[in-house]
């Protein structure tokens, strides 16, 4: 993925919302060892005073300072490198017993700039370790960006990765690099192709919208393809190319999938996906014939993951969406929050799809030079279709859980109109919570307005935590202060239309930080529960893990990544509510809620 950061005409209106956007388990000595050193780094920058009108950023010294650039803010088991600016994750991919996560990464600094591929590894996903970077800016057809791509597995011995290089004249071209050593088990070397640029932008392309290569599948014929992201005609496209060896590549006669209403796709993702729970299909092993496609694609403003369900065409060798709809603003979103550039991949270990997702800073940038770092990874997510085969399902995988400890429960509670229960977690700024939320009066609930299918963002920022509506706000309220003037709100609202109801789930974080300068928005969407009627039931499921929440609505139908920094994780403690502000009773049958213990990230390999 490209960040165009020169253009001030098209992106000052963004800096604050939009820009910030844009901007093996290891011994426990070696790893005390890195947050010793993180954290004297950090101190160092406590002297950093910027005098041109932005704030100063003083380390805090006592209980009544606070900081920015606190280690308070860093997260204990998300992803994310001991320094520096990250972005897209790119190529993961399950190799002899190893998972590997290559991201965006600038080596020189916390803003984004001279973009390399960083290279971590895991035998868990959960705990990692550090290597050299994979992919440097050293040729021609590179020199000025290392950007996204992905990684194909062509046989039992052969990783290959497929990256976007920026070249001298500024043009973007699909490029190759192989292992230098198979017998590595970390493959901590990679050589580039001599045949690179394997692609170049020509004839109706756009030569500075033309990147981010997808994993290779083949099909029936025997041939490889991939996709590329693209601008066609001044609008979004999928270029599909068609190989034998993996080196040389021919465009096909239609893209695989385009649409008129949106400009360059980046980071586009294509995959089968299984009905199975937790099961995913390797794209390149034949199909059954009744399996679906997932088109997902990236788009630049207004910063989401888009994607479209329907069924690959081998023939044509073209994507048919099963609901053909042209405005990009009303197809289904990975996730409704500050989540982007996701890439996912085949889990041979396990059978399953997994999906990886960048995260970025509501900060600004001066902040993050501040602290010296910017941008995580979501927490990897394994992806299926629901039972109606309409919509994506995403969860958590299950070896985050292997972090729980000192579970609390609290079962068969009434939370009447007005109530707040305190649930008392060992740690609240580091914690995993699952609730059922049973509803007994769905009946009741205020009449939907077709209107709202626009803007569900704006119906979670003027029906905000304090609009009290019939059914709802019901939810959490998490790393919330001692006195409530800081919270972050995860809540649902419920609404009647004719015979159906509609589940609006929001994340509100203008009441997150105290903090000036931040980005505090609201996130939401609608959710479609197909069993809402005959169960009377919600779930959600919310990670806490310092300046992220991610929450998972409805069984992981309705995804919500936020980023906040209240200034009580600096100050104080924070605390963890279930409420209902709604008038009509709402009741949790279970609640669990687990404190997370630290995992062992990006530690530096021996």
């Amino acid at each position: 993925m490209y960040k165009f950061w020169s253009n001030q005409k098209v992106f000052s209106s963004y800096t604050s919302s939009f820009l910030g956007f844009m901007a093996l388990r290891s011994p426990f000595w070696l790893h005390c060892s890195i947050i010793v050193q993180l954290y004297v780094s950090l101190y160092c920058f406590s002297s950093l005073i910027c005098t041109n009108g932005q704030r100063i950023f003083l380390y805090p010294q006592s209980d009544k300072v606070s900081s920015i650039v606190s280690k308070q803010y860093r997260t204990a088991f998300h992803f994310q490198p001991p320094q520096n600016w990250i972005n897209d994750p790119n190529g993961p991919m399950y190799f002899n017993g190893v998972y590997h996560l290559f991201y965006q990464y600038n080596p020189n600094g916390s803003r984004w700039g001279d973009i390399i591929w960083a290279h971590s590894v895991s035998t868990d996903l959960v705990n990692w370790i550090r290597l050299e970077p994979a992919l440097s800016r050293t040729a021609p057809f590179d020199i000025k960006g290392c950007w996204s791509g992905s990684a194909t597995i062509l046989s039992v011995n052969q990783p290959v990765i497929l990256y976007t290089g920026a070249n001298t004249e500024n043009q973007q071209v699909q490029n190759m690099a192989v292992p230098k050593n198979h017998s590595d088990p970390f493959l901590r070397e990679w050589i580039k192709s001599d045949h690179n640029p394997l692609i170049r932008p020509i004839g109706d392309l756009n030569p500075r919208q033309f990147r981010d290569p997808t994993t290779g599948w083949l099909g029936p014929d025997g041939l490889w393809r991939i996709a590329v992201g693209a601008e066609l005609n001044g609008h979004g496209a999928a270029i599909l190319y068609k190989s034998e060896d993996f080196v040389h590549w021919n465009r096909t006669e239609k893209p695989l999938h385009y649409t008129n209403s949106s400009h360059v796709w980046e980071c586009p993702d294509f995959y089968p996906v299984s009905y199975e729970r937790n099961r995913g299909l390797d794209p390149s092993a034949p199909g059954s014939g009744k399996e679906k496609h997932v088109l997902k694609m990236s788009i630049e403003v207004p910063g989401k993951d888009f994607y479209i369900i329907g069924r690959y065409d081998e023939e044509k060798d073209i994507f048919v969406p099963d609901n053909e709809i042209d405005d990009y603003w009303m197809w289904p979103r990975l996730d409704f929050g500050r989540y982007y550039a996701s890439k996912s991949f085949y889990d041979s270990n396990k059978g399953r799809r997994i999906l990886w997702g960048w995260s970025d800073e509501c900060d600004n940038s001066t902040d993050d030079v501040a602290k010296g770092w910017a941008g995580i990874q979501a927490i990897p997510r394994s992806v299926w279709l629901d039972g109606t085969g309409n919509q994506l399902i995403q969860w958590p995988v299950e070896e985050i859980e292997s972090l729980r400890t000192n579970a609390v429960y609290v079962q068969d509670t009434g939370l009447k109109s007005g109530f707040r229960l305190e649930v008392n977690v060992t740690d609240a700024s580091q914690a995993d919570l699952e609730v059922d939320f049973s509803l007994p009066n769905l009946e009741d609930a205020e009449s939907f307005n077709s209107s709202w299918l626009a803007d569900p963002e704006g119906l979670c920022g003027t029906q905000n935590v304090s609009w009290r509506g019939v059914i709802g706000p019901f939810g959490l309220l998490v790393l919330a202060s001692d006195t409530l003037d800081e919270f972050t709100a995860l809540f649902f609202r419920i609404y009647r239309d004719q015979n159906k109801y509609m589940v609006l789930m929001c994340s509100d974080t203008t009441r997150s930080s105290l903090r000036e300068g931040m980005d505090k928005p609201t996130y939401g969407g609608f959710l479609d529960i197909p069993h809402l009627v005959r169960k009377r039931k919600l779930s959600l499921r919310t990670l806490i893990d310092h300046s992220v929440v991610e929450s998972f609505g409805g069984g992981g139908l309705g995804c919500i990544t936020s980023r906040v920094y209240p200034m009580a994780l600096v100050n104080g403690s924070t605390h963890i509510y279930a409420f209902n502000y709604g008038s009509a009773p709402v009741s949790m049958t279970n609640l669990t809620a687990w404190s997370m213990r630290k995992a062992s990230v990006n530690q530096k390999s021996s």
